[in-house]
């Protein structure tokens, strides 16, 4: 009967001591570095004149002569034109916009330590090894590929850690990153106004005048192609013949 309540308290003993070693925040001691490199910034330039705003909606033509439809603009986009932040309902046609894109490109290096330090209750090489803190808890370690334990100034591998060993580990993990920094800057100009006409040069008023009256005809000089001789024959012959007839009544009396 003793033997088995040993047994029994041995096998809760271990379980409770599994149970706290699984929670790693106690007498783990963690450093984190991040070291930056050398940051590339590339910046391009987009020219365009507005062609049309209908709503949200950005009709540009571009430098090269492309249209480019830009939908959905947001209420809080803004374009800096003469000092002023305009938004898309201010935007008119004629106005030339310049967008500048600078992307920044810094490449990081984040370095965490993790350092812990206890006494060895027990270990199930190559996998796991229970240790001792400092406070009396046992908490349990899975152990990397590779990892060396300090112990008395000697390094060994899990297969060399005995019960009792006080023993210290140092897991160091290197991860590459790259930080993108992205910034876009809209900028305008208004449309040019019409050029004013010089002082000395009057400006134009457009009037109405009436039509010239048609000039008159000339009279003919010459008899139209109808004419003719004939009326004028006819009556001196009629002439004759009276004169004739008044002079033969004359002699007659």
């Amino acid at each position: 009967m003793n033997s088995r309540i040993s047994k029994a308290f041995t096998a809760m003993t271990l379980a409770f001591g599994v149970c706290c070693c699984l929670s790693l925040n106690a007498q783990v001691q963690t450093q984190t570095s991040t070291q930056a490199g050398v940051p590339i910034t590339e910046i391009s330039v987009e020219k365009g004149e507005v062609v049309s705003v209908n709503g949200n909606d950005l009709v540009v033509k571009m430098a090269d002569g492309s249209l480019r439809h830009i939908a959905n603009v947001a209420e809080s986009a803004r374009v800096t034109v003469d000092g002023q932040q305009l938004g898309i309902h201010d935007l008119k046609p004629g106005m030339k916009l310049q967008r500048t894109i600078s992307v920044t490109t810094t490449p990081q290096t984040i370095t965490t330590v993790q350092s812990v330090t206890g006494t060895v209750w027990h270990v199930n090489p190559p996998r796991s090894v229970i240790l001792t803190m400092e406070n009396g808890e046992n908490q349990q370690f899975k152990i990397p590929q590779g990892q060396k334990f300090n112990v008395e100034g000697q390094m060994v591998d899990a297969w060399g850690l005995k019960k009792g060993m006080k023993v210290s580990a140092t897991k160091i993990v290197e991860v590459p990153q790259t930080v993108v920094d992205r910034q876009a800057k809209v900028t305008g100009t208004m449309p040019p106004a019409p050029a004013a006409p010089a002082a000395d040069q009057p400006i134009l008023i457009a009037e109405s005048t009436p039509a010239p009256a048609p000039a008159a005809e000339p009279a003919p000089t010459h008899l139209p192609k109808t004419g003719s001789a004939v009326p004028f024959i006819g009556l001196a012959g009629l002439l004759c013949m009276c004169s004739a007839l008044a002079i033969r009544t004359l002699l007659r009396s």
